[in-house]
């Protein structure tokens, strides 16, 4: 067998074969003219003259080659250029200097031309399946003035495929899936590959599959590459996954042919073709007889050699439970079968059951003759448990007198120990259900009897819990409700419904109803109440009001005549005994009260005082008697002002402009400046010795010609503020014409200055400098700064 090298020299060979007898014409006969490019042969004609007439016969001209395309082999790596062909035109005579010039893809860098010969080579080595073909241009110029001689012209140089890419698979590796036990030849899946050479030009891009692992449970179609199913009844349970290598080999499959392979992982998905099966076929539990209702009791495991939906089962029990105590369900995460409760198991009665429980499939392929199933037996062994006590009833219903004495046997409960060990039992009643201790229970044989009196009117029904313990096992306790009912007897007198309060008309007439009249009772008769009414003794020949019975529980009370008047009598008060039906009967007297009333011609009730007959129509006596009351307090008012008026005391102060008692004097008047002396007379407090030394009295009558007396003369001239206002003060005091009453005492005095005068330099006639204020250092430290400031020497003036 040739190797790889040898293969592909050979391949090389044939191509260059190939080549050389296609592009010799073209060489020898490829005219440059500005013919078209469908001109074929054109310049074989001029080759032609040249030979003999026997090998212009031998010509193949009608092979019409196409003198615009040339060929060259890729992946060509020669130690010189390749020669893709040569350009030759009728002006190349030999006679004329001409050059050929090339432009297009590639020119001067891929592909050169000898500018004299027009030969083209391929500088570079070509890669097909990057680039398939280029397109240049050629013309021919002169070579001395470059001009050209003829129109360019078109070509293209195609790069001649060798087999040089092996097929590939893109999409590779691949993942599929068939069910089990499907027949030969199923279709699985099928793979692509891909060969970069081309497929028009050989065989090198002809693929050709095969399988190369995988045998002899898969093949595939060598053309279309479809993997199938080559063996019979492949079990997903024996072996669930197939890793398959599939080869793509180009050439045809033939020798010297590049190949490529994928791997392809197959694996079988599950059908229903396995049916459930228990672990064991019989299952042993043992059930405690107090387990709760809806407790798990066991389990059991039907296991399926199937996966997901189709290993799914149900259960259920088919034989042993005809009572119903049992039931089954599916677990859905582990598939197990939860043996369940529907009823309690009671040892006493039944210690041991047998089951037969089944297995089924959800789902089921059709063809498999129906669903598959499996059974097992389950022994379920009930264990004695200490149960508590079991009351005889749930709930006791006991009734009893109201009346009943104490220690009265109401009723009894009774409660016994289910276990085979019967264990005596002990009663207690609840005491949170019997807060008041109204009842007590034997605590051996549980009679119920009174402790306290009962009232069926203040309470009818009694609700209480009795409990029941065993002796031996104080934790095992059970509990009944016991409702006790009150029983009513006739124990209450009836009496009015209400407070009834009849009104009778004074023009009424004889035999009108004034007032229907019911009774109540608390208690309750069985046969429904029956009350009877009647007049006390005395009343019977009431020669006023009389009674009759309306059959319906009720009378009512009627006037005898119309003679009633409220000046006479206002107020009539009729008492009624009230019986009931009851053993013994039971009765009670009750009054009615009835007023007599002044009516409308309509019998409507207007008033029913006896004042009324005195006060205006519409008028009561109590807004007469407000009205009253306000008047008389009006007429004290009037007259305590007008006595506080006379026995006012005359004023002793004149109102006039100048009075300033108890008043705020107000002056508006801002004046006319320094000039104006007509707003305010000043004189008083410029003259502190006033008028003679006299200030005359503000708070005084003006008629009382007060004068000063002796030894009450203002002090002379230069007397100090302070005297001035203690010999006021002295004559205010002393003064028995003064009023009793605070005053204000006008002091007009400002005093006769100071033995230092004035420190203002408003009036002082010198100037600063002609003072001297070293006096000012003598007066102490409080003035020493304002002495400082006045004491400066000459050149501090100066300056």
């Amino acid at each position: 067998m040739p190797t790889r090298s040898e293969e592909m020299l050979m391949d090389l060979w044939m191509s260059l074969l190939l080549v050389w007898i296609t592009c010799v014409p073209c060489v020898s006969m490829t005219p440059i003219t500005g013919q078209s490019k469908s001109t074929q042969t054109g310049g074989s004609a001029a080759v032609a003259s040249s030979l003999g007439e026997g090998q212009r016969l031998l010509s193949r001209a009608k092979r019409g080659w196409v003198w615009n395309q040339m060929f060259v082999l890729e992946e060509f790596s020669g130690p010189d250029p390749i020669l893709v062909g040569r350009l030759h035109t009728d002006l190349d005579v030999g006679t004329k200097n001409i050059k050929y010039v090339l432009a297009g893809e590639g020119a001067g860098t891929i592909f050169a031309i000898n500018e004299l010969t027009g030969d083209i080579h391929a500088m570079k080595r070509l890669d097909r399946e990057e680039k398939a073909e280029y397109t240049l241009t050629a013309q021919v110029i002169n070579a001395d003035t470059d001009e050209p001689l003829e129109p360019p012209s078109e070509f293209i140089i195609k790069v001649q495929d060798i087999n040089d890419n092996p097929p590939q698979f893109i999409e590779g590796p691949y993942r599929a899936s068939v069910p089990e036990m499907s027949p030969v030849g199923t279709p699985v899946t099928r793979v692509t590959a891909t060969d970069a050479d081309d497929p028009v030009y050989g065989n090198s891009a002809k693929l050709v599959y095969s399988i190369l692992e995988g045998q002899p449970y898969f093949s595939v179609d060598p053309n279309s590459a479809t993997i199938k199913i080559a063996l019979h009844g492949m079990d997903r349970e024996m072996r669930e996954e197939y890793l398959v290598v599939i080869q793509a080999k180009d050439m045809g499959g033939h020798m010297g042919g590049l190949s490529g392979t994928t791997t392809v992982t197959i694996t079988l998905t599950d059908i229903n073709d396995n049916p459930p099966k228990f672990s064991k076929s019989l299952y042993e539990f043992v059930i405690p007889e107090d387990l709760p209702i809806g407790k798990m009791g066991g389990k059991v495991k039907a296991n399926d050699r199937d996966t997901g939906e189709n290993a799914k089962s149900t259960y259920s029990i088919i034989e042993g439970d005809d009572q119903g105590i049992f039931e089954i369900i599916t677990d859905g995460q582990t598939q197990e079968g939860i043996l369940r409760l529907k009823k309690p198991l009671d040892y006493e009665s039944k210690r041991a059951y047998t089951l037969k429980v089944e297995a089924t499939n959800i789902r089921y392929e059709p063809s498999s003759g129906g669903p598959f199933k499996d059974t097992a037996t389950v022994k379920i062994v009930v264990e004695d448990a200490d149960e508590p006590p079991v009351f005889s009833k749930p709930m006791y219903l006991l009734e009893v007198n109201e009346n009943a004495p104490i220690n009265t046997v109401i009723g009894t409960v009774t409660a016994r120990d289910p276990d085979s060990s019967r264990s005596d039992v002990r009663y207690v009643i609840d005491r949170h259900t019997d807060l008041e201790r109204q009842f007590n229970i034997n605590l051996e044989d549980g009679k119920i009897t009174l402790a306290k009196p009962l009232d069926r009117e203040t309470d009818m029904w009694h609700n209480i819990t009795v409990t029941a313990t065993e002796v031996k096992n104080h934790s095992q306790v059970s509990r009944a409700i016991v409702a006790i009912r009150v029983m009513d007897i006739n124990d209450n007198a009836p009496e009015f419904a209400t407070e009834y309060e009849a009104f009778l008309c004074e023009n009424g007439k004889p035999g009108q109803v004034i007032q229907t009249v019911s009774a109540v009772d608390k208690d309750d008769p069985i046969q429904g109440h029956y009350f009877d009414y009647r007049l006390v003794p005395e009343m019977l020949n009431n020669p006023n009001f009389t009674i009759k019975n309306n059959q319906d529980n009720s009378i009512s009370v009627l006037a005898k005549h119309d003679t009633f008047r409220r000046q006479k009598q206002e107020m009539y008060f009729l008492p009624i005994i009230v019986t009931d039906n009851g053993n013994p009967p039971m009765s009670s007297t009750n009054t009615l009260t009835i007023r007599v009333c002044g009516c409308s011609k309509d019998g409507i009730v207007q008033s029913c005082n006896v004042e009324a007959y005195v006060l205006p129509i519409g008028l009561s006596m109590g807004a007469l008697i407000a009205i009253l009351a306000c008047i008389i307090l009006l007429l004290v008012i009037v007259v305590l002002f007008v006595t506080l008026r006379r026995h006012k005391n005359e004023p002793l102060i004149i109102k006039d402009d100048e009075d300033v008692r108890e008043n705020i004097i107000r002056y508006d008047d801002e004046g006319g400046g320094e000039e104006d002396t007509e707003a305010f007379d000043i004189a008083t407090l410029q003259n502190p010795d006033g008028i003679n030394g006299y200030l005359p009295r503000k708070d005084i009558k003006p008629d009382l010609q007060f004068m000063p007396r002796a030894g009450q003369h203002s002090g002379p001239n230069g007397v100090d503020v302070d005297e001035f206002i203690n010999v006021r003060l002295h004559e205010a005091d002393n003064d028995p014409t003064a009023p009793p009453y605070d005053s204000i005492q006008i002091y007009g005095y400002e005093g006769r200055g100071s033995i230092a005068g004035s420190l203002s330099s408003l009036e002082t006639a010198s100037s600063d400098s002609d003072q001297n204020y070293d006096y000012l250092r003598e007066w102490g430290p409080r003035f020493r700064r304002l002495g400082e400031l006045y004491s400066v020497g000459e050149s501090d003036r100066e300056t």
